[in-house]
């Protein structure tokens, strides 16, 4: 299977699949999936490199928290009310995330600026290799259509626990 990476494209699979996609991760066993996911994370990220995308860096934010915070901090030589000033807001739920699109710290090049210290949310994104994938639906699925890792990763497991 050839990874989706058209990111307009990658929307439109996503809703269409939307469907199936809930129903795997809602009804089919953790157990089950549990034991497939590890081999489907990375068969995929063998295959896509987040270098050619980064839609994430450039349309959403990861929480920041105060460990976040703290070394990205110490690493800009900043104070850390310095940087949540800069780049950080408080979101409706109350956590921090960068305060404009793209991300402040994306290069043009894709790279992040602070990727060593980046938030842990980026080091976990999309959560295809840890069990968030199968518990969190709704973020799974929001997810699923914004990265073609993360659907790739949907389809695999589709495949896995598709009858015959």
């Amino acid at each position: 299977m050839t990874p989706v990476t058209d990111l307009e494209l990658l929307e439109q699979k996503a809703a269409k699949q939307r469907k199936a996609h809930q129903q795997m991760l809602s009804k089919t066993s953790r157990s089950q999936l549990l034991r497939v996911l590890p081999e489907a994370h990375q068969e995929v990220f063998n295959r896509i490199d987040c270098l050619t995308c980064a839609n994430c860096c450039r349309n959403y934010s990861p929480r920041f928290k105060g460990p976040d915070i703290k070394r990205i901090a110490r690493r800009l030589r900043m104070k850390e009310s310095a940087f949540i000033e800069a780049y950080l807001v408080l979101d409706p739920d109350g956590d921090y995330v960068v305060n404009s699109r793209p991300c402040p710290f994306l290069g043009e090049d894709h790279y992040c600026r602070i990727y060593e210290d980046r938030p842990r949310d980026c080091a976990r994104y999309p959560y295809t290799d840890e069990d968030v994938f199968i518990r969190q639906v709704r973020l799974s699925l929001k997810n699923i259509s914004v990265c073609p890792a993360a659907y790739a990763v949907a389809e695999r497991l589709l495949e896995s626990f598709r009858p015959g």
